[in-house]
């Protein structure tokens, strides 16, 4: 896969890929990355890539041509590698809220040109006529599209073959079945006085694997309602989460087993 990013901080985005699972991928060669700075294609000697918004108001505008032209050099790389038709991304605070499904879509792709705007954002002409989505990392303004990009980049590249130690860690992760994921464990059995689940030492796998999808199933009903709301429970799945607020519910009105035997022991003394 290549990915092409348009980007005002070329640097920045180098840096970041160079490290954990997406820069052990890049060196293994899964995957290339190459920047296009608008600036090396401005047409003044102080290299503009901005101006005031017609209108008016704060801030300032990239400028079209070159940003265009930055684009342009994006899409004659990967048209020069043999791939034809990259998508075009336009990072934008106004895209679409990115998602897994659309992640595995993109991973699915053997080019991406990912544009990362600055300032006030780029120049609309610019945006109708080249991007192919625009995509949103959440509901809230970062100073550049960079580090949206970054996201996307880390997201999409663990999802190809071969880049995960495990390929089962992209299928038993958040979200993969609209879901979150269960709560992970490992040693020492106790911390701070709070002790791994006991289920998770017993060895029976299938008693792990039924805790493992009804700790997930309770996790997403408590933090995103949302996600249970779009897709129906099963059969399976409304036994589970039964199962856990009744649990819930015997947890708050009866006293805790370390309570009890304290209290028997002080009554026998």
């Amino acid at each position: 896969m290549r990915i092409e990013v348009v980007t005002l901080f070329p640097q920045l985005v180098q840096d970041a890929s160079r490290y954990g699972v997406i820069g052990r991928a890049l060196e293994r060669g899964l995957w290339s990355l190459e920047c296009h700075n608008p600036r090396d294609f401005a047409q003044d000697a102080h290299r503009t890539v901005d101006d005031r918004p017609y209108g008016g108001g704060p801030g300032m505008v990239m400028l079209a041509e070159p940003l265009e032209k930055a684009i342009a050099a994006a899409r004659a790389a990967v048209a020069a590698a043999g791939i034809h038709s990259p998508r075009v991304i336009c990072l934008s605070a106004q895209g679409e809220r990115l998602g897994h499904r659309r992640v595995v879509e993109l991973a699915n792709e053997a080019a991406l040109i990912l544009v990362a705007g600055r300032y006030e954002g780029i120049d609309e002409r610019v945006v109708e006529r080249n991007r192919d989505i625009e995509l949103a990392v959440g509901d809230f303004v970062v100073s550049g599209g960079e580090l949206p990009a970054l996201l996307l980049i880390d997201a999409v590249v663990r999802q190809r073959p071969g880049v995960l130690n495990d390929a089962r860690s992209n299928v038993e992760e958040s979200f993969v079945e609209g879901r979150l994921d269960c709560p992970q464990y490992t040693r020492p059995e106790i911390h701070a006085g709070h002790a791994v689940p006991s289920v998770l030492l017993s060895g029976d796998h299938a008693a792990i694997a039924r805790w493992r999808r009804k700790q997930a199933l309770a996790r997403t009903w408590l933090r995103r309602p949302d996600l249970i709301a779009a897709r129906p429970l099963s059969e399976e799945e409304s036994q589970l989460l039964e199962e856990f607020r009744s649990e819930q519910h015997e947890a708050k009105i009866m006293p805790s087993f370390a309570s009890v035997t304290c209290e028997s022991k002080e009554t026998t003394q």
